[in-house]
Formats: C-alpha cells, structure tokens, sequence
C-alpha cells in the first residue's frame, strides 16, 4: 500500500450487499495533491468504494482516514466537513431551480426552504457567480437545470462541489454521457484546480482522458485493489490486462 500520511486511505475496507463483496477487504491510499484515478470494470466496486468513503453507505468494517483521522462511517455532511467534496455518477441536481440557485445548494447553512423563500446571502451569490464563470456557465445563471445539456448539468455539479471549498474532490464518471469539448473543458478544469492545490480522486472510463490527466492510477476488480502506480505502468500491467480483457 502507497503511503499518503495527509491524504485519503482506507485499510481493510469491506462492503457487502447480500452475499456479494462489493468491496473487498480494500487497502488502498491516494496521493495528497496529485490527481489520482480509481478505474476498473464494471461491477468491480468503484462506485461503492466512494460511497462508503463518503459517508453515503457504512461499510461493514475497516477504516478510512483522511488527514490522518478515522472518519469511518461519519454521515456525509461531516465528511464533507472534514475536507472531502464529492460528484455523483448521475447528475444530481434541482431541476426546476435556477443554475444558481443549484450552486447555492451547496452552501451547508442556507437550507432549500430558503432558497425556495428567496433568502440569499450577498456575498455567497457573488460566490456562486464566480463558481460559474469558472467552469464556463455563467450564461445560464437563469435558466432552469433541468434545461441543461447532460455535460452542462457535469459543470454545474462541479460547481456546487466547489461551493464547499474541499481540499479533496471526488468525482465518479465526470466525463460519462458528456460530449468532447465538454469532457476537455471538464479535464482543463480539473488541471487547473490541481495547480491550486486541490487533490483529485476520480473514477472513469475514459480511459484517455484517465491516461492523460492522472498522476497516479488505482485499479479495482472484485472489490480489491489489484494494480497501481503512474499511467504508464499501470496500463502494461499484466494484471490490468487480465481484469479488462480476459487475456
């Protein structure tokens, strides 16, 4: 296991539905500040991984740490508190309020009712705007989120990630069911915000986009980490290999 003594590690990580591990006894860490990649087949555990580290499902047993403190099993706005920030496979967004009113969410003290109400905090609008005009949909401040094209819908949740100012971002599929100038602008956005410091764990398919933006890769199959290390030698990983490709 890579040592990350400030950063994200779970250690025997363990998660079943049913008779089904999905995690698997999971040792694994990720390197603080670097842009790191969880990848694996489908139904090898990654989505799962990040719920339980996030506080959206308890595991059954092992630990996370973050920062060098147990945070397992803590509910999600804790972990949140803690410095973890994090995006959904699907797009979870209000589709009937405005593309503002969706980053101002994302605020942990102004609650739904009062945005419904019309209470808005001046200086988390300004906020929010400049959230926007970073990822490059200020445009459609007005427009309701439902209306937004799929990859839209990607930034605008980024933007709400970001609202919360997390150290470490999580992102599951940013680039799923997005089209390819949205997928580069989405991988742009993600170099940027790592220069400023900010640590990445993302799950992904595109393994392109995985390849050309990660500094360091974790593979997943059956629950468990079984690879790891930077792009270049994970991709000719006999392991890496056998778990896509059956070879």
């Amino acid at each position: 296991m890579t040592t990350a003594p400030h950063g994200l590690a779970t250690v025997e990580l363990t998660k079943s539905f049913g008779g089904v591990r999905a995690v698997d006894r999971a040792s694994v860490s990720f390197h603080h500040g670097k842009i790191n990649a969880l990848i694996g087949p489908n139904g090898s555990g990654k989505t799962t991984f990040f719920n339980c580290v996030t506080g959206m499902i308890k595991p059954d047993s092992g630990t996370v740490t973050y920062r060098e403190r147990d945070i397992t099993g803590r509910p999600p706005h804790r972990i949140a508190r803690a410095g973890i920030g994090r995006s959904f496979q699907l797009c979870r967004v209000f589709p009937r309020m405005t593309v503002l009113d969706n980053v101002l969410v994302g605020v942990r003290r102004n609650r739904l009712r009062d945005l419904i109400a019309g209470a808005r905090q001046p200086d988390e609008v300004e906020k929010a705007r400049e959230l926007l005009v970073r990822v490059g949909i200020d445009h459609l401040e007005n427009a309701e989120a439902g209306n937004l094209s799929y990859g839209q819908q990607k930034l605008l949740e980024l933007a709400g990630v970001l609202m919360g100012d997390p150290e470490t971002i999580m992102l599951d599929e940013p680039a799923g069911g997005v089209n390819p100038a949205l997928i580069g602008r989405i991988g742009t956005l993600i170099r940027e915000l790592n220069a400023e410091g900010r640590t990445f764990l993302v799950v992904e398919h595109n393994m392109d986009m995985v390849m050309s933006l990660s500094d360091h890769v974790v593979v997943f199959d059956r629950g468990r980490p079984i690879a790891e290390g930077p792009p270049s030698v994970v991709r000719a990983d006999p392991r890496v290999l056998e778990a896509y490709l059956g070879i």
